[in-house]
């Protein structure tokens, strides 16, 4: 049988820091930056992972699961070294993502939710990132935000992710 999934006491510390910003009858306020925490933690969430956060929190589950299902920074099943997530909505494939989209496939040779054989970089499509005038956008592992990303400029990240 498998130990049940916790959190580090850091980890534990940041969510309980969220949880501090609502009030005491609504922990659940803070589901997100505890999923986030977790996804941080363990580098992805499984369900069980998603269980703990629900009875940290004092939620059901399943409130737990439509969080983590909806927002597409969560994964719900291992990714690669590297997530690059583009943004393909229309102002953005306006701009030229649609294009950078189909070059970054190419060049992985995977398409969105896949992960290249070597494990290193997961590809996933997303949703508006807030920068529009910088489309092409990339946000690499949901932290660090790549603006108006040339073939150059993905040639280059792709081999500094190496």
């Amino acid at each position: 049988m498998n130990a049940p999934v916790t959190l580090s006491p850091d980890s534990l510390a940041k969510i309980d820091k969220a949880v501090a910003k609502y009030p005491p009858d609504r922990k659940d306020s803070a589901v997100m930056a505890a999923l986030t925490v977790a996804q941080d933690e363990k580098g992805w969430l499984s369900t069980e992972t998603m269980d703990f956060v629900a009875q940290y929190l004092g939620m059901p589950p399943v409130a737990v699961y439509e969080v983590a299902s909806f927002y597409t920074m969560y994964d719900l099943k291992p990714t690669g070294k590297y997530k690059l997530t583009i943004c393909t909505n229309l102002p953005c494939a306006l701009q030229g993502a649609t294009n950078t989209a189909e070059y970054l496939k190419k060049t992985l040779g995977i398409g969105f939710n896949e992960t290249t054989p070597d494990g290193r970089i997961t590809l996933k499509e997303g949703e508006c990132m807030g920068a529009c005038g910088d489309a092409p956008v990339l946000i690499q592992n949901n932290k660090k935000m790549l603006c108006a990303m040339s073939n150059e400029k993905i040639d280059q990240l792709l081999k500094d992710l190496k």
